[in-house]
């Protein structure tokens, strides 16, 4: 019996990939006619139904070769993205995608643009994986059928990309959600609370929305006081948008407490969260065992009415950041100014000289700003030796110095600071046993010619 099984399914794998099996192509030409063109349209939808694909590539490339001014050259570039979608496979849908793009480029008044918009939509949506997975197809899906509700938005395609969208961004929305979830456990809240933010505002049909919101109030009630207002705020949305949440009546507890006014539920979200708890998708017995090990995502708690979000995801910058940190406006001690005088560069002091007056008293030129005057170094001596002006040969035969400290020590005068001595080399009990020079013993720096 088992090898009578395995015989039938064998053979009926044979058969389909030899073409028997048919499967009817959705877009044919049903005008009767035997011109040349449409006899060579029909064959190659022929061999496309039958699984002929290259065949069937090759018989419509031949047609818009030869035929490039034939009233079905439309439909065969179509066919032809057509067979690469049939036909599967990563490869293969990815030219279908490509195909789809050409057709959509050069017809965009036509209807069958928006269903190879909307193909193109399905190709990312069936291969997105789970929340905890790569978003790389969930992201691309989302952005194609954004396309095609902007780009046709009175087609018959329309109202199923726009389910796709909230199917979308439930997985979209659920893997924010799993991340903020995981720094909150972890305890660092500034990081949970930023992302339970972008939930609540960037996914507002997300299923479990209300949580986000209690878990965000929650984030910032464990920041501080000073987090109280946006504490309050994630309440008030809360009690507003979802009413029928099991958390309203802990917030408008907290809200009392903190002498805040409750506010009234929103009618139009008490009625669509009534609408979706009524109309929400159950999961099979066989969909709950084989969860686990299934690729795709579950997104039966998706929402079925309600506008979809048609912006971009964009995270915030935590609460905790200061505003400066955020790029807010600022004080800052760098000055700049526009210099009118052409001359000024040579008539004003040089500005790498540090302090330096202008000659004759001559003020600076209007619209340069004046040069900082930095507080000169304090001249350092050792048992009576200057080290600003002592020879390289008196210095070096100071205890603890050698010949390369005392010419270190040379090369960085007029003034030498302690900092000075340390880039030296010099050790550190040699150091501390440094003073100041008294005023009077300290010498002025030469001035610049």
């Amino acid at each position: 019996m088992i090898r009578y099984v395995a015989v039938l399914l064998a053979l009926a794998v044979l058969f389909t990939s030899c073409g028997i099996k048919r499967k009817k192509y959705a877009n044919p030409i049903t005008k009767d006619t035997q011109q040349p063109d449409k006899v060579l349209f029909d064959t190659a939808i022929n061999d496309i139904e039958h699984s002929r694909f290259e065949r069937g590539r090759l018989e419509l490339q031949t047609l818009m070769n030869t035929y490039d001014t034939s009233e079905y050259l439309a439909k065969a570039k179509l066919a032809m993205a057509d067979s690469w979608y049939q036909e599967g496979g990563a490869h293969s849908l990815a030219q279908a995608e490509a195909e789809y793009k050409d057709f959509i480029l050069f017809y965009p008044a036509m209807e069958e643009s928006a269903e190879a918009q909307q193909k193109i939509c399905k190709m990312q949506f069936s291969q997105m994986e789970k929340a905890d997975r790569d978003p790389v197809h969930a992201l691309r899906a989302e952005e194609e059928c954004k396309q095609l509700v902007l780009q046709f938005p009175n087609s018959k395609f329309a109202p199923e990309a726009q389910q796709m969208l909230r199917n979308i961004q439930e997985v979209l929305a659920d893997k924010e959600f799993k991340v903020a979830t995981f720094y909150h456990h972890k305890g660092s809240m500034p990081a949970a609370a930023n992302r339970y933010q972008g939930v609540a505002n960037q996914f507002p049909l997300f299923s479990q929305g209300d949580e986000a919101l209690y878990m965000l109030a929650d984030s910032y009630q464990r920041l501080g006081d000073k987090f109280e207002n946006q504490q309050a705020d994630a309440y008030t949305r809360l009690v507003k948008d979802y009413p029928l949440s099991i958390h309203v009546d802990e917030a408008k507890a907290k809200l009392t407490a903190m002498k805040r006014p409750v506010p009234e539920a929103d009618p139009v979200a008490y009625s669509r969260m009534k609408y979706e708890q009524e109309n929400r998708s159950k999961r099979s017995f066989m969909g709950k065992m084989w969860g686990p090990f299934a690729q795709h995502p579950d997104m039966t708690l998706a929402a079925k009415s309600g506008t979809p979000q048609m912006t971009g995801f964009r995270p915030s910058i935590p609460a905790s950041v200061p505003a400066s940190a955020a790029g807010a406006a600022g004080t800052s001690d760098v000055t700049a100014a526009v210099v009118t005088d052409a001359n000024a560069l040579n008539n004003n002091p040089d500005a790498r000289t540090p302090g330096t007056a202008p000659p004759n008293g001559t003020p600076p030129a209007a619209g340069t700003a004046p040069a900082a005057q930095p507080t000169q170094p304090v001249a350092i001596t050792r048992t009576g030796v200057d080290l600003n002006s002592a020879p390289e040969s008196e210095i070096a035969k100071l205890p603890g110095v050698n010949k390369t400290m005392a010419k270190r020590i040379v090369l960085m005068r007029p003034f030498l600071s302690v900092n000075d001595l340390i880039k030296t080399g010099l050790p550190k009990k040699t150091i501390e046993k440094l003073k100041p020079a008294t005023p009077e013993t300290a010498q002025t720096p030469p001035s610049s010619k």
